[in-house]
């Protein structure tokens, strides 16, 4: 009898995505016989997960799990190519396993993750197993954990999007509902940081550059006093068409110059703005654009960070996050806000039916 060595079950793993066993008792069985322990996986149904493999899972679902103590939470995204597999009863169970057992990471690593201990196998051949029973593609995508004095946890619709919310502070039922009331804030307005301080001198710096060159490109955006005065500047920039328009439309009293952009060509638009980006430094050192730009930068920070953003269920329309916080126990500090939604950042494949069938037919 041959033997099973580990660069063979390895080799038969990448080459049909079968769990690590399966290839074992499949080589075995073959004597050792890459080939034929490849057709035994074939006939076991075990190797189509390798073929699922390159199909793009951009559905699929978020679970939370929550210790015995409360005191640490854990998300787990689990994708899969179609939302009606994101509904299997199934599947789900198979997320929120994973779930709990994401409590006991020790990392976020996903594949050390998939090698954890998990019903009998490793997370990551049950998953191989799921793919094989099921017939399409899925991926354990992610997992994150957190560990404090008091814990929320909310999972917004079926599931497509998770939140964990972690404060320092007392372990009270008003604490508790506050985090709540934050958890469905952070699905609901998607924060980047917590507070300002999160936010690097390397982050802001970027974030002024950015703000400050897409003001520069967007021109009808810019004070009056600076746009006017690239206006002024369109003779022989411009074609006489959109040169004409400008005049026409300078020497009607009523008209508003808001909406100057509809009458004009996207060329002299473009145009203007490389007017705009050539006069760079002169506009960047007047005052009304620094304002500008200052306050745009102060509006997206209220956006990115979760204290300053506008509290949802505030009676005022005013009070931020923070202040709500406050109100409830000054001494409550939010140390972790973590938001899964499903599918985010997957670059999603445009399925064209009508083509895909003249293609088969042209085949």
């Amino acid at each position: 009898m041959a033997q099973v060595t580990a660069q063979l079950v390895k080799e038969l793993r990448e080459m049909t995505g079968a769990g690590m066993m399966d290839c074992k008792k499949a080589l075995v069985e073959a004597d050792g016989d890459l080939d034929q322990a490849v057709e035994i996986l074939r006939e076991k149904g075990l190797s189509k997960a390798a073929k699922k493999a390159g199909r793009i899972a951009a559905m699929g679902l978020v679970r939370v799990a929550l210790s015995d103590d409360a005191k640490t939470a854990a998300l787990v995204e689990v994708n899969s190519e179609t939302d009606f597999v994101a509904k299997n009863d199934e599947f789900i169970s198979f997320v929120e396993g994973l779930a709990k057992l994401a409590l006991t990471a020790e990392s976020t690593d996903i594949e050390a993750f998939k090698a954890m201990p998990f019903e009998g196998a490793t997370a990551g051949e049950v998953l191989t197993a799921k793919i094989a029973k099921i017939g399409e593609n899925m991926s354990i995508r992610r997992i994150d954990k957190a560990t404090a004095d008091v814990l929320a946890t909310y999972t917004h619709g079926d599931g497509n999007i998770g939140v964990i919310v972690g404060a320092n502070g007392a372990d009270n039922d008003a604490n508790k509902e506050a985090l709540k009331n934050i958890a469905m804030q952070v699905a609901a307005m998607n924060p980047q940081y917590i507070s300002r301080d999160e936010i690097s001198e390397d982050e802001l710096s970027n974030l002024r550059k950015i703000t400050l060159e897409s003001a520069l490109n967007d021109p009808f955006t810019l004070p009056k006093p600076i746009l006017n005065g690239l206006l002024d500047k369109v003779e022989g920039v411009w074609a006489k068409e959109d040169v004409d328009t400008l005049a026409e439309k300078k020497a009607d009293k009523g008209f508003n110059f808001n909406y100057l952009p509809n009458f004009l060509s996207d060329e002299a638009k473009t145009k203007l703005a490389g007017l705009a980006i050539a006069a760079k430094m002169e506009i960047t050192e007047n005052k009304i654009f620094k304002g500008l730009v200052d306050g745009r930068i102060k509006k997206e920070l209220k956006e990115m960070c979760l204290l300053d953003q506008t509290y949802v269920r505030a009676e005022d329309g005013k009070q931020t996050v923070g202040e709500y916080l406050k109100s409830v126990d000054p001494a409550l500090t939010l140390t972790k806000a973590i938001r899964f939604e499903v599918g985010e950042g997957i670059e999603k494949k445009e399925e064209d039916f009508a083509a895909e069938v003249a293609a088969q037919l042209n085949a």
